[in-house]
């Protein structure tokens, strides 16, 4: 059994690490390089680099800040935001990340995912995923450009296109749950896990240690990314894994 990982998010804007609630309503909550030096020190498994206003900003992946946080730490760091062609892919794994992760460009360019596989390998494309679920239709819908645009698209069936052209992982974030520390939604990561054999990193909705050990009843989820928690020091990752660990749940040490 692979071991669970436990995955700190800095969501970036304006060089600041930013936190909201549903994608929305974003607090200052740092500087990303001392942060980033603080989960490292906690034992943090990875660390995952969002650059949530690339796209919508129409501009690359701050490479800069990248680098410095990519000599910060030394677990696996995964960076998004922005990413829109293999060259882009190049110039932020020089930069020091060991994953990309393509969400708007994925579904605008599905090729890409191919052509960044076979670039770079798959287990360093991670395609990222922006969920909400959408009652009149009864399925759960996908958003792209930072969670502001609907794309119609059922975000199972996309998830299964994606890991078909050769996404190593997939990252999936419920934007009904993120910020809300009301515990992930099992609900969207069992109908996944049916369908896809690539690891799931599950994000949105960790409040408590408890949510951790019921999302990891699920062996399709391999990672529980959280970012409020840990940010707000209302739970360590030490926390979380000897809890983990009392429960049962294989963790990293």
């Amino acid at each position: 059994m692979l071991a669970k990982r436990i995955i700190p998010c800095l969501d970036i804007a304006n060089g600041r690490v930013k936190k909201g609630v549903n994608f929305v309503n974003l607090q200052d909550v740092g500087d990303p390089v001392e942060i980033a030096a603080v989960y490292e020190q906690q034992g943090a498994d990875e660390l995952v680099f969002l650059d949530i206003t690339a796209t919508n900003e129409h501009r690359k992946t701050m490479a800069d800040v990248v680098e410095q946080v990519s000599q910060q730490v030394f677990m696996p760091l995964t960076v998004g935001g922005g990413i829109s062609s293999l060259a882009d892919m190049d110039r932020l794994l020089h930069a020091g990340a060991d994953k990309v992760a393509i969400n708007s460009a994925a579904i605008a360019n599905p090729a890409l995912i191919t052509a960044g596989a076979k670039r770079f390998g798959s287990q360093a494309i991670v395609v990222a995923i922006d969920v909400k679920w959408d009652a009149p239709s009864k399925q759960f819908l996908v958003y792209t450009h930072g969670g502001t645009k609907n794309t119609g698209i059922n975000a199972l069936k996309w998830a299964q296109q994606a890991v078909a052209n050769g996404a190593g992982e997939l990252l999936v974030t419920s934007m009904d749950r993120d910020g809300t520390k009301q515990g992930f939604d099992t609900q969207l990561y069992t109908e996944l896990g049916k369908l896809v054999t690539v690891p799931i990193i599950a994000s949105g909705g960790a409040g408590k240690t408890a949510d951790f050990i019921t999302l990891f009843q699920n062996p399709s989820v391999t990672g529980a990314l959280a970012a409020s928690i840990f940010h707000y020091r209302e739970l360590s990752i030490p926390d979380v894994k000897r809890s983990l660990q009392a429960n049962g749940v294989v963790v990293r040490r």
